[in-house]
């Protein structure tokens, strides 16, 4: 293998840290306005048993969901960006 070649591999690589990086970090981030959103009124207001667990609960299930998601959709998309255009199909950015 070249210079060039490993030069471009760890590039690659480096990209993909820090992409992995940016998505869990986004990732929690929108996982704790989810968690906000739906549990904030039950840990700031005095509101029935019930309907504190409920909010909890949800906010927390929530949470967890949008949190995989978010990871998710980041890292398949930088995955699908970094896939050479497939031959014979008209590539939208030449």
């Amino acid at each position: 293998m070249s210079q060039h070649g490993g030069r471009s591999h760890k590039a690659e690589q480096d990209a993909f840290v820090v992409e992995v990086g940016y998505a869990l970090v986004s990732a929690l981030f929108a996982a704790g306005v989810v968690f906000g959103a739906v549990a904030g009124p039950a840990l700031l207001f005095a509101l029935p048993e019930t309907l504190e667990a409920v909010l909890l609960k949800g906010g927390l299930w929530l949470a967890v969901v949008m949190y995989a998601v978010r990871v998710t959709s980041v890292v398949v998309r930088h995955r699908r960006a970094t896939q050479p255009s497939q031959p014979g199909r008209t590539n939208p950015d030449s």
